[in-house]
């Protein structure tokens, strides 16, 4: 592991950006720029609606629709990830619906994770995927702006197609705080795209819609926000005075995917995903082909799975029910817990019932 680390944090660390990258980021960059052009001027404390019109409908999310949470393999014993099981999961993952990968995420324990650990993740999965087209987002959030930007820092360097910064938990910043936040990490790597994480149950506090919207206004590279805080009233707030095609927004709970669709949301950073990635994604299609009827059918067929992933807190119910797959996931790190027998019956019982054992 020390030998990993040193070469992750020397060698992986120098070597270039791919040329697809290169020309991923172009291409967002291109659509921002447009859409400034759109709208300017627009630094007002509110942002003008936007005249979809003046910009091509037709540009494709950076980070697609579909994107997993991707849990983080453990040994038995939880005290070494599994980087095996993580290449073989994100593979998996990549060809069964999903767009992009978030790697470290909260779903994937990264407040049990050390930095070095989270940067062979990185590297790993991004090997993992590298002949599929999926991205992989890097976690490299945290509640200390100079921690963030070095952890982005390395996303970079490491050739990963873009960061999840979570909103600074537990020191509770002022609105003011978070835009210096964000836009010091936006800063630091102009051209590696950014989403916001805003979940307030989790953080203790709530990105305003308004600070949301000045960041993606002021800064082209963020491109993105996951929305987890379950209030409708802000994202469509958000959505109102963002544009469109070049800012995309995501449900944070795989239960307000179709509902978030109607506001004009982009897809889901989603758990169910590991189980239903395809359908997930054929909901969503069905959705924007119009065939809403159809998409409420699967919403309807998998909502127990929704709910029923939150039983206890995420990822416990997530990796109890890939090692039901018999996915070599490993427990949860402490403090976080096993299942009681209960909830392992529960999920048992679920994943029958949906003909997924």
């Amino acid at each position: 592991m020390a030998a990993y680390a040193f070469v992750c944090g020397v060698g992986c660390l120098s070597a270039p950006r791919s040329s697809s990258n290169a020309e991923s980021s172009l291409r967002w960059r291109e659509q921002r720029r447009a859409m400034r052009r759109a709208v300017a001027p627009a630094r007002s404390r509110r942002v003008v609606e936007v005249m979809q019109a003046e910009v091509s409908s037709s540009s494709a999310p950076h980070f697609g629709k579909l994107i997993t949470a991707m849990v983080t393999p453990f040994k038995v014993d939880g005290s070494a990830v599994d980087y095996v099981a993580a290449e073989q999961l994100a593979a998996y993952l990549a060809k069964n619906g999903s767009d992009s990968l978030v790697v470290g995420g909260t779903t994937g324990e990264s407040p049990t994770l050390t930095w070095s650990e989270q940067y062979e993740l990185f590297n790993v999965c991004k090997n993992a995927v590298a002949s599929t087209g999926c991205k992989i987002i890097a976690g490299a959030g945290s509640n200390s702006t100079l921690e963030a930007i070095e952890a982005t820092k390395r996303a970079a360097k490491l050739g990963l197609d873009g960061t999840l910064q979570v909103v600074p938990y537990y020191n509770k910043p002022p609105q003011e705080g978070l835009y210096q936040h964000f836009g010091a990490v936006a800063k630091c790597e102009p051209d590696l795209p950014v989403m916001l994480y805003n979940i307030p149950g989790r953080c203790g506090i709530n990105m305003s819609a308004e600070t949301t919207v000045r960041l993606a206004r002021d800064f082209e590279n963020i491109i993105a926000t996951k929305e987890a805080a379950g209030d409708f009233e802000q994202f469509a707030e958000v959505r109102r005075f963002t544009p469109r095609d070049t800012f995309h927004m995501y449900a944070g709970d795989d239960s307000l995917t179709l509902p978030l669709l109607a506001l004009g949301g982009t897809g889901v950073v989603s758990v169910a995903s590991h189980f239903i990635g395809n359908e997930l994604a054929m909901m969503m299609q069905h959705y924007t082909s119009g065939k809403v009827d159809e998409a409420m059918k699967i919403h309807f067929k998998y909502s127990h799975l929704f709910r029923d992933l939150f039983c206890m807190p995420n990822p416990i119910p997530a990796k109890a029910c890939l090692r039901m797959q018999g996915w070599s996931v490993g427990p949860c790190r402490l403090p976080l817990t096993a299942p009681t027998p209960q909830v392992e019956e529960k999920l048992s019982a679920l994943m029958k019932s949906l003909e997924l054992l």
